[in-house]
């Protein structure tokens, strides 16, 4: 008998004992599929996920989530969804259409109501004639001027403080779905909350001379960020991105910028610049770039905070040069 035929008997009991073992053994549990949909909130997602997986981003690039449509391979990616984060509705309104096409099994997290959230009243345009409030309740008093909309300003992520309790739903949200990672989840949340607050007291320090100098934004975009770190600000351009400033809105805020002593009009990269060096005609006021959606950084776990300081270095800059 040759040696392969008296080896034979003994490989088969081999693959016979090796396929017993693969069949008792319990299945690698699947990756959770997690998409988010701005780059802000894809950032706070993949600081939880740290070190168990990595989010897909919807809204990339310099699109805005105001106007953003859904492409195909986007809808290959929220098809194997488990988990997909949003603002808000308002903040994404293409979300509406999506919130009944997810797998029966995919949860929609909408991170303008996590627990600890504070949430602030839209302003009026021009001046800015209503103020902020604390809870999840909607203005019911709509306005017809220009850029006056009642409501909840859905610019959540601009206070550090919200940052951290997005954190916390997060952790929550994604322990539910994979509680095997659960611990690392809320240990990262913690570790990227206590950075957070590091960078707070950073910008507070950084933006705290120059915190009474009145400035004008291109939309009302930074209330939060104002509100937190106690910054003035006289108005905005308009409060509606996609609608243009009017010629006497135009009139209006170049008699604001004179009678406020603004020292800098700001725009965002999604905008055209010339609306701000026409309020800006005639005036010693500066012009910098404000950029609270994140358009101009590379999405992943540092640009949140890359964002923050980003937006005080901006306003430091222009205010106080």
């Amino acid at each position: 008998m040759g040696y392969w035929q008296a080896m034979m008997p003994r490989w088969c009991k081999v693959l016979a004992v090796m396929t017993l073992a693969l069949d008792v053994l319990p299945a690698a549990a699947a990756e959770l599929s997690v998409v988010a949909t701005i780059k802000p909130v894809h950032a706070l997602v993949a600081q939880v996920m740290a070190g168990t997986g990595v989010p897909e981003l919807l809204v990339g690039g310099t699109s805005s989530p105001h106007t953003f449509a859904i492409k195909p391979s986007d809808v290959s990616k929220l098809a194997r969804a488990d988990v997909v984060f949003r603002v808000s509705e308002t903040v994404e309104p293409f979300t509406a259409k999506i919130a009944g096409q997810l797998p029966k099994t995919a949860t929609l997290v909408t991170l303008a109501t996590a627990p600890s959230l504070v949430t602030l009243a839209r302003r009026a345009g021009g001046p800015f004639e209503t103020g902020g409030h604390k809870g999840h309740g909607h203005d019911k008093h709509k306005h017809s001027d220009e850029g006056s909309r009642g409501g909840i300003d859905g610019h959540i992520w601009l206070d550090p403080a919200n940052g951290a309790a997005m954190l916390d739903a997060i952790a929550t949200a994604l322990a539910i779905k994979a509680p095997e990672h659960a611990a690392a989840y809320r240990a990262n949340a913690s570790a990227a909350k206590a950075r957070l607050d590091l960078l707070a007291k950073e910008i507070a320090t950084e933006l705290a001379p120059v915190a009474a100098k009145p400035f004008i934004i291109f939309h009302d975009a930074t209330q939060y960020f104002e509100k937190r770190f106690g910054l003035t600000v006289a108005g905005s351009i308009t409060t509606d991105p996609d609608v243009p400033a009017s010629g006497k809105r135009l009139s209006a805020l170049r008699a604001k910028v004179a009678s406020s002593g603004a020292a800098c009009v700001f725009s965002e990269p999604n905008f055209e610049a010339k609306v701000v060096m026409a309020v800006i005609e005639g005036s010693a006021a500066r012009t910098a770039v404000l950029d609270p959606e994140g358009a101009t950084l590379q999405p992943g776990p540092d640009l949140y905070e890359a964002l923050l300081r980003g937006m005080a270095k901006s306003i430091r800059g222009c205010l106080a040069p």
